[in-house]
């Protein structure tokens, strides 16, 4: 398997994504044999599939996969030298997790696992209309111990595109980096592109004008479950007037779902990932329906993880993509188990929230507190930043489209601002849980 993904080439990735699911799943069963064998090194599963009475050797179907337990990030951060296995093949490079959830792990890399994963970039770069020749701008870091970087980076040289490094700082200097070396494709984080936009036009340039025909974003949605565009979504593209592409990754999985040119879910690389949608109980559920992702990333080196709980909520698409691809596609992320709240018999998650402020004029910045309540609920606070903020508004549209009305104060946007870029994560943070 090693060399498996530095050998594929890009005709042979897309011939199997053209494939139907029974020919998929011939090529998978094998490589998930391999990657149990492999995880079997590691303490954790060598101990966990000894108490299972489970052999990789045994594994008939895919759906026997569901018959193992389930791997928490809390299994990890009790022992994660306990999931590194016993390989004389050494990492080439460490990442970090963004430690949103908690405080980051070291994510171990060897060389093959980087090929890996310029191969997954590669692929979802080309399925997002990349080309080579096509020249990307990256607004996301290299340093920092941040994997996605360097995903994004190694992908497109893999591709044949040229990547730019354009990395954090000044709109000014994004600016005269486009000006100067006329990138076709953006990759960064939503919110910011949409401030990129808003100070050139503040300074007179044309967003629209550039030159600029695709926007690949990471760490914000920028859809809704039904795949229709968020407000944020909406005033990107309407600013940019590029074609939206959304992506999802995490740095355990060591791989990343990306939207073709149909903007309907997160192609998903039958090589490289098993990706299941399970319910509250750890049960399958019917498809399209929402659920925890779950994943097992295939032949990875450096830390295998099988049946990996990300924590997040999505749905699987399994019909097929105007693009012509026939592989499943992860939806929007719609929220994380733990943010969920229950507030006053209703259920919801942040983002919910976060959306609708998004379409509330005046509104430049907010976050949420949540406390727990005496009678078994939340009490939610969503503090808004901004300029001629109507709070009636807010609230009838909390009511309207939630049907509940949470607390809601408005402080300075400066001092909003403050608080969602503190704490010394590499992301913004517009949930703070005090339960």
């Amino acid at each position: 398997m090693q060399a498996v993904t530095k050998s594929l080439t890009l005709e042979q990735g897309l011939r199997l994504r053209q494939a139907p699911s029974a020919e998929r799943q011939e090529v998978q069963l094998p490589l998930l044999r391999h990657h149990l064998a492999l995880a079997q090194q590691a303490p954790y599963y060598r101990e966990l599939f000894a108490a299972a009475g489970f052999s990789p050797g045994e594994l008939a179907t895919l759906a026997d996969l569901q018959a193992l337990p389930l791997t928490a990030r809390a299994d990890i951060d009790r022992q994660p030298a306990a999931f590194l296995p016993a390989s004389d093949v050494p990492p080439v490079d460490l990442a970090l997790t963004s430690g949103t959830t908690g405080r980051p792990v070291t994510i171990p890399y060897t060389a093959h696992d980087l090929e890996r994963l310029a191969y997954n970039e590669m692929m979802a770069f080309y399925s997002a209309g990349v080309r080579p020749g096509h020249r990307a701008l990256l607004f996301v870091t290299l340093d920092r111990c941040f994997i996605a970087g360097l995903a994004y980076y190694s992908g497109l040289v893999r591709l044949g595109a040229t990547a730019i490094r354009g990395g954090p700082g000044k709109p000014q200097q994004h600016w005269e980096l486009i000006d100067n070396l006329r990138p076709m494709v953006l990759v960064g984080v939503p919110s910011f592109l949409l401030k990129l936009a808003r100070w050139g036009k503040k300074n007179g340039i044309s967003p629209a004008r550039c030159g600029v025909t695709s926007l690949v974003t990471i760490g914000e949605p920028v859809r809704r479950p039904d795949m229709t565009l968020t407000p944020l979504g909406e005033l990107l593209q309407e600013a940019w007037r590029a074609r939206l592409h959304a992506s999802y990754g995490a740095t355990e999985m060591a791989t990343a779902f990306g939207e073709c040119s149909a903007g309907c879910g997160g192609h998903v690389h039958p090589e490289l990932m098993v990706v299941e949608i399970i319910g509250e109980h750890g049960q399958p559920v019917a498809p399209g329906s929402p659920g925890e992702v779950v994943v097992t990333p295939l032949g990875v080196e450096g830390f295998p993880l099988v049946r990996f709980r990300t924590g997040d909520v999505a749905r699987l698409h399994y019909e097929p993509c105007a693009c012509g691809w026939q592989t499943p596609r992860l939806g929007p992320i719609e929220g994380r188990l733990a943010q969920r709240l229950k507030y006053k018999g209703t259920t919801l998650y942040p983002e919910t929230i976060f959306q609708l402020l998004e379409e509330v004029p005046g509104v430049r910045d907010f976050y949420l507190e949540v406390r727990a309540s005496f009678d078994l609920s939340d009490e939610i606070r969503v503090v808004v930043g901004g300029a001629e903020i109507n709070l009636e508004k807010i609230r009838d549209m909390l009511q309207a489209r939630l049907r509940v009305i949470p607390e809601v104060v408005v402080r300075p946007p400066a001092e909003v601002r403050s608080v969602i870029e503190g704490g010394g994560s590499r992301k913004v943070k517009r949930f703070f849980d005090l339960r």
